[in-house]
C-alpha cells in the first residue's frame, strides 16, 4: 500500500514542492470517495477544505431558481478546487458535485491556515500555487462571458 505522502507527491498541485513543505501537508490530508451524483460541497456551506482530484470528474455548478443547477466548469484529474477555505467568512460560492465515481484528497483548510501561520514559506508555496489556480478560473470565466455577451448581440443583432 502506497503511504499517502508519496501518492501526494505525485498530484500536480506539489509538484516541485520540497520534502519538508510537503511533510506539513501529510497531516491535513485525507483519501475520499465520492459516488456519482453526491456532493462534495455545497453553496453557502462552511469551506472547510480543498479538494485535489485524483480520478473522476467534478462538475462546480450554480442553483438558479428558474433553471436549476448550472454547470460552470468539469474538472477531471490533477485539477484543484475548492478555494473559498482561504477567504473569510470561509463560505462555498457554488456547488461541487461528482459527474461519476470521484476519488479526492481532501485538504483540512483549518490545519493548513494553521500551518500556514506557523511556517510562513509554506503559506507563500500555497498562496503561490492557489493564486494560479484562481487565476486559470477567472481566465475561463472571462472567455465564457464573452462568448455569452458575443451570443446575445448576435440573437439581438440578427445574426445566427
Amino acid at each position: 500500500m502506497e503511504s499517502l505522502e508519496r501518492v501526494l507527491r505525485q498530484h500536480p498541485f506539489f509538484a516541485g514542492l520540497d520534502e519538508r513543505c510537503l511533510a506539513l501537508l501529510v497531516g491535513c490530508a485525507a483519501n475520499q470517495r465520492y459516488a456519482a451524483g453526491d456532493y462534495l460541497f455545497r453553496e453557502g456551506g462552511e469551506a472547510e477544505r480543498f479538494y485535489l482530484l485524483r480520478d473522476g470528474h467534478v462538475t462546480l455548478q450554480v442553483e438558479t431558481p428558474a433553471r436549476g443547477a448550472i454547470p460552470i466548469e468539469t474538472l477531471g484529474p490533477g485539477d484543484v478546487f475548492g478555494w473559498s477555505w482561504l477567504i473569510p467568512p470561509y463560505r462555498w460560492r457554488l456547488d461541487a458535485r461528482a459527474a461519476n465515481e470521484a476519488r479526492v484528497f481532501a485538504m483540512d483548510g483549518t490545519c493548513l491556515r494553521a500551518k500556514c501561520e506557523q511556517d510562513h514559506a509554506l503559506g507563500y508555496e500555497v498562496m503561490r500555487r492557489f493564486s494560479t489556480i484562481v487565476q486559470r478560473r477567472l481566465d475561463a470565466t472571462r472567455r465564457q462571458l464573452i462568448e455569452i455577451h458575443s451570443a446575445y448581440c448576435d440573437l439581438v443583432e440578427g445574426r445566427t
